[in-house]
């Protein structure tokens, strides 16, 4: 399959069989379904992660991966959805929509003249890992997060390196999310990051599916590590 046919569609209970391989892994959702995901090889040549980017999937992955979400969070009676740049934006507007809600506060990297350096905090991500950037908020965003029951939203948790800065940001201006949410928890290495911005957030942190670090075995295809 070419690259771009990942990630398109989702496939039905029990299509793919898991275990070993290739060129895609297979993420399982809570309903059984399949979705197809690239493999990505690590620097090491040993192990590997399953990708997902949100804004370059089907309409009909995001609505589901979405819809999913929302059904996480509507026994929390989130009363605002704020989105982490730049992929977790699309899904955190999907989200707010399927909550019902007429809007969402996406969080920015690009600073407008009006925005204020105390309202931002330096923000690094493991896919843009030489880039110096700062992750702002709008100050005229913020009334509508103050005194509020907020859902921080990212598309992949996976070092826990841009929720960390949004945690850092939103509680510097003393905003604690309910809860924290993405499409996929990439591994489990954001947890130990998560664990050093507070206790009680590898609690609050759900996501539709999990993936794994990948691990190539003797024959070069990829397997999840044991158990």
């Amino acid at each position: 399959m070419a690259p771009h046919d990942f990630w398109q569609e989702l496939h039905p209970p029990g299509t793919f069989a898991g275990g070993e391989f290739t060129s895609f892994y297979v993420a399982t959702l809570e309903d059984g379904r399949q979705l197809r995901l690239p493999i990505r090889e690590l620097a090491d040549g040993d192990h590997a992660l399953a990708s997902l980017i949100v804004n370059q999937a089907s309409f009909a992955v995001l609505d589901v991966l979405a819809e999913s979400l929302a059904e996480k969070l509507r026994p929390m009676r989130i009363d605002v959805v704020a989105g982490l740049p730049t992929l977790g934006l699309t899904l955190a507007a999907a989200v707010a929509q399927k909550l019902g809600h007429s809007r969402y506060v996406p969080l920015g990297t690009s600073r407008k003249f009006w925005y204020r350096d105390e309202l931002s905090v330096a923000l690094s991500s493991i896919t843009t890992p030489t880039q110096q950037k700062r992750l702002y908020i709008d100050p005229r965003m913020l009334p509508l997060l103050q005194g509020r029951r907020v859902a921080l939203i990212d598309d992949v948790i996976s070092s826990g390196a841009s929720i960390v800065a949004g945690l850092h940001l939103l509680t510097g201006c003393g905003i604690e999310p309910v809860v924290i949410g993405a499409a996929m928890l990439q591994s489990e290495r954001w947890r130990e990051s998560l664990a050093a911005a507070g206790p009680q957030w590898s609690a609050r942190t759900v996501g539709v599916f999990a993936t794994p670090i990948l691990q190539r075995d003797a024959r070069g295809r990829w397997r999840s590590p044991p158990a």
